[in-house]
């Protein structure tokens, strides 16, 4: 890690009204860590801005001293790659500002999903929110972003309307379809490479009621259960969302479930699982009428930073093969497996870097590499499964992992122009986003 010279970090505390951390500074070891805390990141220093401007000016600091900035609103998604950099922090830029009439949204970027979603759901709107309530809603959206009710809407950043950015020379614009329309189309879900955003204008949808919640079965029930999730999802409509997840927790028994959100009224969300009452009669079962700001009590996803080896793929089908290799044997040393049907509004045609997603099915694979020996473990798990399930070779954005590169999610064109916009807006790379659109 390079330090900066005594008089850059003078120069660098008076450049900006919010506050700055070194690596000599009392609170550092916790401002600089990433969500996930296997990754490792030294960085020069740590700011956390005041406001837009303050980031206009931190990257103009960064820009003639040819430092790179990465941001990290929450730390989520870290790879890595925000070492030697400026280490960004924008929790401080947190405004919602809702327009029931027009049912969008001005967000700072680091407002968090669950922040917006009570926000939305006063008004009975909700955005496109995904597992969990802790991730911004501007870096999953930088990364396409699947949700709860993509195949209802498609990919979180279809939703985007309207972005304020800094580019990488510190200068500030707003960027629409009209305006900057290149840099507008490459914001909607090609990660953070290219520009820090400051604020996003969001598209809401109407939820005047929502059902959904969890069932829980004894993982010995795990190929019945699979078998109803496949044959539900085969059927069901945009508003129904099914994941099917196999849980494995230390000192506990194995488990399985499935987790369920539906845009409408429990009546017909119950119609629609009525495959489920075939099963054995559940451990628990959490379905009931739900608002829109507590989707995140669904999954139950930790709040808080940990350790964590992920790996997600795609699936172009789930046939009774895949399903065997999901449930034939234990999971562990992974802790979750997670089946997401996508479809839906995410197949349809998207103007994004992504475009439409084709595979029916997603799985990610999360474990706690608590020790060297167990996260060869879980890596070999996870190698396993892929090679044992039929993926595709692509996955989102948001489920990449930091040995991945952002080429493993995107097709080549939509490669090929995201790398001519960076070699033209920032040649010298000071916007450093989880994956470089160049590596």
């Amino acid at each position: 890690m390079t330090i900066l010279p005594q008089t850059t970090t003078e120069e660098l505390r008076a450049s900006v009204r919010g506050r700055v951390w070194l690596p000599a500074d009392a609170g550092f070891d916790e401002v600089h860590r990433p969500w996930n805390l296997a990754i490792e990141q030294r960085v020069r220093a740590v700011v956390e801005v005041a406001d837009a401007a303050d980031v206009s000016r931190l990257v103009r600091f960064a820009s003639e001293r040819n430092i790179p900035v990465a941001t990290q609103p929450s730390g989520h998604g870290a790879t890595g790659r925000a070492s030697d950099a400026i280490l960004l922090r924008t929790a401080g830029l947190d405004t919602i500002d809702i327009d029931p009439i027009r049912m969008t949204a001005r967000i700072g970027a680091g407002v968090r999903s669950g922040e917006l979603q009570r926000a939305a759901a006063a008004h009975g709107l909700t955005a496109l929110p995904g597992s969990s309530p802790a991730v911004t809603v501007t870096g999953a959206a930088l990364g396409g972003g699947l949700s709860w009710f993509g195949r209802a809407f498609g990919w979180m950043a279809d939703s985007i309307l309207a972005a304020e950015i800094v580019a990488a020379d510190g200068t500030t614009q707003r960027v629409t379809p009209a305006i900057d329309p290149e840099l507008f189309w490459a914001l909607r879900g090609g990660g953070g490479d290219l520009a820090i955003v400051t604020a996003l204008e969001l598209q809401l949808r109407p939820a005047p009621s929502v059902f959904g919640g969890r069932q829980l079965w004894p993982a010995t029930h795990a190929g019945q259960v699979a078998a109803v999730f496949r044959s539900m999802t085969e059927t069901a409509p945009g508003a129904l969302t099914l994941w099917l997840e196999l849980l494995s927790f230390p000192g506990a028994e194995p488990l399985v479930a499935i987790d369920s959100t539906f845009l409408g009224d429990e009546a017909t969300a119950r119609n629609l699982m009525h495959e489920t009452s075939l099963l054995p009669v559940p451990l628990s079962d959490t379905r009931a009428p739900i608002s829109v700001a507590d989707l995140g009590t669904i999954t139950a996803e930790p709040t808080d930073p940990g350790p964590g080896a992920s790996r997600g793929e795609l699936l172009t089908h789930l046939d009774d093969s895949a399903l065997a290799a999901l449930v034939d044997d234990p999971i562990a040393p992974l802790m979750t497996v997670q089946i997401r049907h996508l479809g839906g509004a995410l197949a349809q045609p998207s103007d994004s870097p992504h475009g439409a997603l084709a595979e029916p099915y997603a799985v990610y694979m999360f474990g706690v590499p608590a020790t060297a020996q167990v996260a060869e473990s879980i890596a070999g798990k996870q190698a396993a499964l892929a090679d044992a399930l039929p993926t595709s070779g692509r996955k989102p954005i948001t489920f990449l992992n930091p040995g991945e590169r952002l080429s493993d999610a995107l097709p080549d064109a939509s490669m090929r122009r995201l790398r001519q916009l960076k070699e033209d807006r920032d040649p010298d790379g000071i916007i450093r986003g989880n994956f470089g659109i160049l590596d």
